[in-house]
């Protein structure tokens, strides 16, 4: 553990598993937001989409690890809660512990959060899509809203601007509105100069971008989210509409 301290590249992509209560502080959700069709993107280990289903949101989620057999996936995502919960350890003095109290109850409450997910990929396989940014399997304006957190920004070390334009330009065209959390990298860092050539680029594009604050904050500093609004003109259509996802999915 002692190697992560101070380190600033937690490896490769995390498969995390976010409950919903993070979800609902992390993106400002209100009981208005989640009346509507929802997707999660990536979705990984969360169990957002399980939780938000159960009180009657039409929620799904997208991830290229929906691809892995349910079985594999589990087992892995228990490898990715112990790397997680060691960095997060390692680099405590990072992280606002106020909303879980401690390392030791942060990492129980995601074991639980993957336990829902894992119930519900057994059981309800068709709400867990395998799809890959920046092209996701679904028709123009199919959810009201996208909720992405933890790879944009997170990963800006690896994936560009480029990348970041296309992929919210992808969920702008799937989503009515979408939220991206957090604006920060890895290590906790600010990205003005990513965050302003991504915005502008959006403008042109003809997708509305602004920052919002939320009400949490785990990584220090990280108390915004990114929101987007396309334009009301849609014209190309692609894929299926969510419901039908489930037979639609792509590696």
């Amino acid at each position: 553990m002692s190697g992560l301290r101070g380190a600033t590249d937690i490896g490769d992509f995390l498969i995390s598993a976010r409950s919903f209560d993070e979800y609902r502080a992390m993106f400002a959700l209100t009981d208005a937001d989640l009346r509507g069709r929802v997707l999660d993107c990536p979705g990984g280990g969360a169990s957002f989409t399980a939780a938000a289903r159960a009180r009657g949101t039409a929620a799904f989620a997208v991830d290229p690890v929906y691809a892995s057999p349910p079985r594999e996936l589990v087992a892995r995502l228990d490898a990715e809660l112990a790397r997680g919960s060691a960095w997060a350890t390692a680099n405590a003095e990072r992280y606002v512990w106020d909303h879980y109290g401690d390392p030791a109850a942060h990492a129980r409450l995601r074991a639980g959060s993957a336990a829902v997910f894992a119930r519900d990929l057994a059981q309800r396989p068709g709400h867990h899509v395998a799809a890959a940014l920046p092209h996701l399997p679904f028709a123009d304006g199919a959810v009201d809203l996208v909720l992405s957190s933890h790879l944009l920004f997170t990963y800006a070390d690896r994936l560009d601007a480029a990348f970041h334009v296309a992929a919210l330009r992808e969920m702008a065209r799937v989503g009515t509105e979408v939220r991206v959390y957090p604006l920060v990298d890895q290590a906790g860092r600010a990205l003005p100069d990513l965050l302003a050539s991504v915005v502008a680029q959006l403008d042109e594009a003809g997708v509305q971008a602004e920052v919002r604050g939320v009400p949490y904050e785990f990584q220090r500093g990280a108390r915004s989210m990114l929101c987007l609004r396309s334009a009301p003109t849609r014209t190309s259509v692609r894929g299926a509409g969510v419901s039908g996802a489930g037979g639609r999915m792509r590696p």
